[in-house]
């Protein structure tokens, strides 16, 4: 992964001549002013933990496996939203862990964790480093120090339950070595997010992430069936059956706690057999409105598609729907309108019979068929999004993500908050509105996720100028009545419209877990509650 920026440095992606014109022209972007600092140039803050603590620390782990030269430090700073890869850009390595810790096994990791607690260490768990919501910053204020706990070596397939369709495996697997191991038994987990080929289970685990193919298997929380956690009090197991009613289901504390109660060890998995066929098209609607009532027709009369997403008019006309083309602003060249990318995974009978039912509701519902070309170019391109902002930032814009999701009835009136609160705080000068564009991203029968993209021209401090944006539309969203975030986690960024939306008592439960689970709260300390 590329220290300040996304990814495998050798796909960097240049950007076509169209997209440069719009940024000068339409946008106002300038280039920046200097180059981004270089590796050599990032400033780090002195490691913090004394000679007795690192030698506790290498008792637990083997001396081998802590490791606190720049290199690990670095690539251990912060996560990869807009804001943290501004901060790496501009040399800030502040927020740099004092020393990254590889543990071996959940025995390993209940050692660390009753070590740091002992000496009052910060414990930041780490798997991908693709949070983007400040999910790897731990508040230093009342500790000895910071580690990185890196699970990347806990790496296995531990069993495979044929006959329940269940798998155990280990949380420092990344998405793909998941799919290649479950591969070989002739299944899948079917979790595809836009971080899949770095992220890891355990972090769509502690995220409550949702893949591009939600709408066909689902969320990675629904596939969670048993988890096994180390706090510093103790190991936590939960999930003997597929449901029960033996009180309320403690999965759920675990599931979206994003490390702040514990460290996920091993994870239980449901598993699906792996699609023999795999078909993605496009359809064309008039409009977002009219292409959204179609979603929603098609979700609620079922059966569901495996992947089903719509962009809104800006969307498809920039085609960021296909980020492997991107360029060609000319709206599908087929008279604009918006986009619907339906996508059907597994046998071939399945298959058919999902298609012909969709394609009679889409038909009806006002869709024009475009065939099997824009779908595949967005399954070409799916993972390509973040190659992009590296290159938009250096081109000297600004551009970050903002998701959320409501109830169907409540989409419109959501959907021009956003933008409306995007607009107000990003507009660089006359003229120069940003760009802001929209898709549904993840479908249900009861209501939708909306996921924006924004690029608009750096003014000034452009960090800042993305903490004023931001503010604006979390106060927008909770104001027209969506959730802060559907599937990137609350970190640090989301913390406060967090603690609004679920209130003050929620707030003080979850409090009352973190003090039972972990009394000294060296566990992330600062993010998901103060």
């Amino acid at each position: 992964m590329l220290w300040s920026g996304w990814g495998d440095p050798a796909k960097a992606a240049g950007l076509p001549e169209p997209v440069l014109t719009l940024l000068r022209e339409v946008l106002g972007v300038r280039e920046p002013a200097g180059p981004p600092a270089t590796f050599g140039e990032v400033r780090l803050n002195a490691a913090a933990l004394s000679p007795l603590v690192l030698s506790d620390l290498g008792e637990a782990v083997g001396a081998e496996h802590v490791r606190f030269d720049d290199d690990a430090r670095i690539r251990h700073t912060r996560g990869k939203s807009t804001p943290d890869l501004l901060r790496m850009r501009a040399g800030d390595g502040s927020d740099a862990p004092d020393a990254v810790l590889l543990p071996g096994s959940h025995h390993e990791v209940l050692e660390v964790l009753r070590v740091c607690a002992r000496h009052r260490v910060a414990v930041v768990p780490f798997g991908g480093g693709t949070s983007v919501v400040g999910g790897l910053v731990a508040s230093r204020d009342g500790f000895a120090g910071v580690v990185a706990l890196d699970l990347a070596r806990l790496d296995r397939l531990l069993s495979v339950d044929a006959e329940s369709m269940v798998a155990g495996l280990e949380p420092g697997l990344r998405a793909p070595q998941a799919e290649r191991l479950l591969a070989g038994h002739g299944l899948t987990l079917g979790h595809f997010p836009q971080s899949y080929e770095y992220a890891t289970l355990g972090g769509f685990a502690a995220a409550r992430s949702s893949g591009q193919a939600s709408a066909g298997y689902g969320r990675f929380d629904d596939m969670v069936v048993g988890v096994t956690v180390a706090t510093p009090r103790g190991a936590m197991e939960f999930g003997r059956a597929p449901r029960s009613a033996a009180g309320p289901d403690l999965r759920h504390l675990v599931l979206g706690s994003e490390g702040a109660f514990g460290v996920i060890t091993s994870l239980r998995l449901r598993v699906r057999e792996a699609p023999a066929v795999k078909v993605y098209e496009g359809w064309r609607f008039p409009s977002f409105a009219a292409g959204t009532a179609a979603l929603r027709r098609l979700v609620q009369a079922g059966p569901a598609p495996t992947v089903l997403r719509l962009s809104d008019e800006t969307e498809t006309a920039v085609g960021l729907a296909k980020p492997g083309e991107l360029g060609e602003l000319d709206g599908l060249q087929s008279g604009g309108g918006c986009l619907a990318v339906v996508g059907y995974e597994g046998d071939a009978g399945d298959v058919a019979y999902r298609r012909e039912r969709a394609d009679g509701i889409l038909s009806e519902m006002g869709g024009v068929p475009l065939g099997p070309e824009p779908g595949e170019a967005w399954a070409r391109g799916r993972f390509g999004a973040p190659y992009l902002r590296d290159a938009l930032l250096s081109a000297g814009a600004v551009v970050e993500t903002v998701e959320t999701a409501c109830f169907w009835s409540g989409i419109p009136r959501l959907y021009d908050a956003v933008r409306q609160a995007l607009a107000a705080t990003l507009t660089s000068g006359p003229g120069y509105a940003p760009l802001v564009m929209c898709h549904v991203s993840h479908v249900y029968g009861t209501g939708a996720s909306l996921y924006f993209t924004v690029v608009a021209a750096q003014i000034g401090d452009p960090v800042e100028q993305w903490a004023t944006a931001k503010a604006a539309v979390s106060e927008a969203i909770g104001l027209a009545g969506g959730t802060i975030s559907h599937h990137h986690g609350v970190g640090t960024d989301h913390r406060e419209a967090f603690a609004a939306e679920i209130g003050e008592l929620g707030v003080d439960i979850l409090r009352a877990v973190k003090e039972r689970l972990d009394p000294a709260g060296i566990l992330n300390p600062g993010v998901l509650i103060r």
